[in-house]
């Protein structure tokens, strides 16, 4: 089993910043590709952005390219989204995940969620 939990997040007005971060226990964290996913109010949950096991390999979804930075940390065993120049439509409560790379289908793990308020 493995414990993921976020923090970071808050309200934030349009163009600031904010860093989110994904804490894990339970597994050796630099097996598990991870991943951050986001879902808006009355929206489903989408992909934002994954990182393989080593940090080396990154994707993004293109409304965040540019803007967003995913990273981890695996002496820490922790996951971080940095997110720049924030919109109103980046409001939404931010997930971590982790499971088996590319993390499109197999994700063995979700985190409670931080929320994250854009306001304009």
């Amino acid at each position: 089993q493995v414990q993921l939990v976020e923090s970071g997040g808050g309200l934030v007005q349009a163009g600031g910043s904010l860093r989110l971060s994904c804490a894990a226990s339970g597994r050796t964290f630099s097996t598990l590709a991870m991943g951050w996913f986001r879902q808006a109010p009355g929206k489903e949950r989408e992909f934002v952005a994954r990182i393989s096991g080593g940090g080396s390999g990154t994707y993004y979804v293109d409304s965040v390219k540019g803007r967003f930075t995913i990273s981890r940390d695996n002496g820490k065993d922790t996951l971080y989204l940095q997110m720049n120049s924030l919109k109103p439509e980046d409001t939404a409560v931010y997930y971590c995940a982790a499971g088996s790379w590319p993390l499109d289908r197999n994700i063995y793990y979700w985190g409670k969620g931080t929320l994250v308020t854009v306001s304009s």
